[in-house]
């Protein structure tokens, strides 16, 4: 039986019947009696396979025939989710360039009245020491503003990611309303290469911030827009590998940085904002001529044109005709705010979001927090830095090859407790030698939270439908932003006891959080869902299936 659109084709010894099949405000039993009444169905409800049955005879529509276009991955595809899984690339740059522009120079006396030992060089004369380096090398040195507080000093980057908490908030909804996934990308990454670009030109520390906080309102959506685009752009088989690659470019990002800031160091700070806005530039007119929009978004807007012509570009050998293919669009019109008023109306929506945010929180304040703390463990701080830096890839790797065999809920829990747990054991006291294993602890513990995180953004992706998704996607995301936002406090505090404080809180945080993903249902494996009702269907489906078989 092959379901397409809102008609079922039942084939019989004699010709093929088409039958009309519409569901509208019918409760789930009366669905399934006037299915099997218009089918001649005599087989039993329950049936041997392991798929519920209501879902054999109510396959989403939709879902089916985006997946019989799209479920050979070709080359064009391929394509297509490389161009769009690189935006974190430069994502990756704007969110961790201040480590080296907005860093602290050496310094060294020049005359006889100063001590090199002085760490406190605001209460020396200022002709007694200079910089090792250039002035313009940094903001603190060419803006004099060493004596200025940690307040001011760390301005433009809290400024950075105060502004990635409201564009979040702000813009999380467009990609699901009247932009669209491709749109929203687009816009996201100019917004951001022109605001890197103009603060190459900043002339003192209040502009600088302002710029940094606009850089991070516009860059909010580029990674949640890329990731749903990029798996939606593929059939279910492929999901996770495609959206394990834009964690793969956001690591490249990262490791970008200190290779242009090393082969640059003589050079002002503001080329390496100048290095890293141009190419972002060109990225995004790269993605506005050869990225289309995402076939399943154009569906639910009710732009079927648009969508089969989407279709038929991404995978050009289709062969099968779309004239009588169709799409009703639910009874709801999206606007700015009404698929988070949605998601939370919907109570198996707001528990799956509620879960996987509180999941996020936790995530959020180790995956943060613990590169900040590293100064308070016993052992070499730029290796140890170095190393957590480097221990984003390997994860993912290990999510790249292994997310279609993993289990979302049980990984997720892994990765949490094991998170958890290392993390309270690198700080604790009475062991011997403790200072060779706390570092590797602290390693698996950040190479765990990392791996979580990915399979989090994945596992979110298949929680929710089309029509919020990206929604839903953008709240985990700031969940996870606003863990980040309380690690430094718990970093600085942790400094005064070998970080017992802060690496005893984050894994104590992170366990917790990561048992929420018990009350979630699995998604490996499963189709994704267009619509809520659809949405809603399936979970009904599943729990009067689990009620029957038990």
């Amino acid at each position: 039986m092959l379901v397409i659109s809102s008609y079922i084709y039942k084939p019989s010894s004699d010709n093929i019947s088409l039958i009309p099949y519409k569901v509208i405000n019918l409760n789930l039993s009366a669905q399934v009696l006037w299915f099997r009444n218009q089918m001649g169905d005599s087989t039993p409800l329950l049936s041997e396979s392991s798929e519920p049955p209501l879902l054999q005879k109510h396959l989403p529509s939709l879902d089916s025939t985006i997946e019989l276009c799209l479920g050979e991955f070709g080359w064009a595809q391929f394509l297509q989710a490389i161009i769009v899984s690189f935006s974190w690339f430069f994502d990756a740059q704007q969110t961790f360039i201040t480590v080296f522009t907005d860093a602290e120079p050496k310094w060294h006396c020049t005359s006889s009245s100063c001590n090199s030992s002085f760490s406190n060089l605001c209460q020396l004369p200022k002709s007694s020491w200079d910089w090792d380096r250039p002035k313009h090398i940094s903001i603190i040195s060419e803006w004099a503003l060493e004596c200025s507080g940690s307040f001011i000093t760390g301005l433009p980057a809290s400024s950075f990611f105060i502004g990635c908490l409201i564009g979040g908030l702000v813009l999380s909804t467009l990609a699901d309303s009247s932009l669209g996934r491709k749109k929203m990308l687009f816009l996201s990454c100019l917004m951001m290469s022109f605001t890197t670009l103009l603060t190459a030109f900043s002339t003192n520390i209040w502009i600088y911030s302002f710029l940094r906080f606009v850089t991070g309102f516009g860059r909010a959506t580029i990674g949640t827009s890329a990731l749903v685009l990029s798996t939606e752009l593929v059939g279910k088989r492929w999901r996770g590998q495609v959206g394990i690659v834009g964690f793969f470019c956001f690591t490249l990002g990262f490791l970008s940085l200190p290779a242009i800031a090393y082969t640059h160091q003589s050079h002002s700070w503001r080329t390496l904002y100048f290095l890293t806005s141009i190419p972002t530039l060109f990225y995004s007119i790269l993605v506005h001529f050869l990225v289309r929009e995402s076939p399943r978004w154009l569906f639910v807007r009710g732009r079927k044109e648009d969508a089969i012509s989407a279709l038929k570009c991404i995978s050009p050998s289709i062969t099968m005709s779309f004239s009588s293919l169709s799409f009703e669009q639910e009874t709801w019109n999206v606007d700015l705010y009404s698929a988070i008023g949605v998601l939370v109306k919907r109570k198996w929506a707001f528990r799956r979001l509620s879960a996987v945010m509180g999941t996020g929180f936790g995530i959020g304040m180790v995956y943060y927090g613990m590169p900040l703390a590293l100064g308070s463990l016993d052992f070499n701080l730029y290796l140890s830095v170095t190393l957590n830096a480097l221990s984003e890839l390997p994860a993912s790797l290990v999510a790249f090859f292994l997310i279609g065999k993993l289990n979302r809920r049980s990984s997720l829990l892994v990765f949490t407790i094991l998170s958890g747990v290392c993390s309270i054991l690198s700080v604790l006291k009475g062991f011997n030698p403790w200072a060779e294993l706390q570092i590797g602890l602290e390693l698996v513990s950040f190479f765990s939270a990392c791996s979580a995180f990915n399979v989090l953004l994945i596992f979110t992706i298949e929680l929710f439908p089309t029509c919020v998704r990206n929604s839903a996607l953008s709240m985990v995301r700031q969940a996870v932003v606003l863990g980040g936002v309380f690690s430094p406090m718990l970093a600085a505090a942790g400094r005064a006891n070998g970080g017992v404080v802060s690496y005893g809180v984050f894994g104590v945080v992170v366990g917790l959080c990561g048992l929420f993903v018990v009350c979630l249902p699995e998604t490996r494996g499963r189709g994704i869902c267009d619509t809520m009702d659809e949405e809603e269907h399936k979970e009904t489906a599943n729990c009067i299936a689990v009620g029957l078989v038990v």
